[in-house]
C-alpha cells in the first residue's frame, strides 16, 4: 500500500509538471508570435530589430525576456519530468504515450534553443553556431548536406538566419506544442486510471461484514 501511495504521489507530480510544461510552451509560443511582428530574420537586421523591440516598443523587453525564460525553463522542467516518469516506473507499457511524448518534447525543446542560437545575430550566437556547424559537418555521409541545408549552401548569412528562423518558428515550435498537448492528455488519462485502480484495491481491502446465520 505504501508503494502504491508513493507511486501516486510521483504520478501527481508528473501531472503538475506536464501542466507547467504546456503553460511554458504556450507562453513561449504566444510571445514568439508577438515578437515575430517586429523581428527581421536577416544578417545585421536581426540584432537591430531585437534591440528596437527591447528599447522602443512598449513592454517589448518583457515579451522578449518572457520568451527566453520560457524557452530555457521548459527544458529544465521536461528533464525533471523524464526523471519522475522513470522513478515512478511510468515508462512501462501503460505509460508508453506519456513516456515517448515526454522524450520527444524534451528533444524538441532543446531543438528550439539550438535553432534560436543564431537568431539574435550577436557575437556569442554567431561563434557558437560556427562551432556547431563544424560538428555537424563532421557527421559521416550526411554532415555536408545538413550544413548546406542550414546555411543555404554558403557561409553564415541572411539565408542562414532565414532557414533557422523557419525551422524554429514553423517546424520545431509546432511539433513542441503538439507534443506538449499529447503529453498532458496522456498523463491526465493515466493519472485517472491510476486513481481508479487505487480505489478498487482499497475497496477490496475493506473488511467484510459478517453474515448472521438464520435459525
Amino acid at each position: 500500500m505504501q508503494s502504491t501511495q508513493f507511486d501516486m504521489v510521483l504520478r501527481r507530480i508528473a501531472t503538475v509538471l506536464s501542466v507547467v510544461i504546456i503553460t511554458l510552451t504556450i507562453i513561449g509560443a504566444t510571445t514568439g508570435i508577438l515578437l515575430s511582428f517586429y523581428y527581421e530574420p536577416a544578417a545585421g537586421r536581426a540584432y537591430q530589430s531585437l534591440r528596437a523591440i527591447d528599447t522602443q516598443l512598449n513592454y517589448g523587453w518583457l515579451f522578449h525576456k518572457a520568451h527566453a525564460i520560457a524557452g530555457n525553463a521548459v527544458i529544465g522542467v521536461s528533464l525533471i519530468e523524464i526523471v519522475i516518469l522513470f522513478v515512478s516506473r511510468q515508462f512501462t507499457k501503460s505509460w508508453l504515450t506519456a513516456w515517448i511524448s515526454g522524450i520527444l518534447f524534451t528533444l524538441s525543446a532543446i531543438g528550439l534553443g539550438w535553432t534560436a542560437m543564431i537568431l539574435s545575430w550577436d557575437q556569442e550566437g554567431f561563434w557558437r553556431f560556427s562551432i556547431e556547424l563544424g560538428t555537424i559537418e563532421a557527421i559521416p555521409f550526411i554532415g555536408s548536406l545538413l550544413r548546406d541545408i542550414l546555411t543555404g549552401g554558403a557561409g553564415i548569412s541572411t539565408v542562414t538566419v532565414q532557414h533557422l528562423y523557419t525551422i524554429h518558428s514553423y517546424i520545431v515550435s509546432v511539433a513542441a506544442l503538439v507534443l506538449a498537448v499529447v503529453h498532458l492528455a496522456s498523463v491526465l488519462w493515466q493519472d485517472k486510471q491510476t486513481y481508479k485502480k487505487a480505489e478498487v484495491i482499497e475497496n477490496n481491502n475493506l473488511p467484510q461484514q459478517p453474515i448472521n446465520a438464520q435459525g
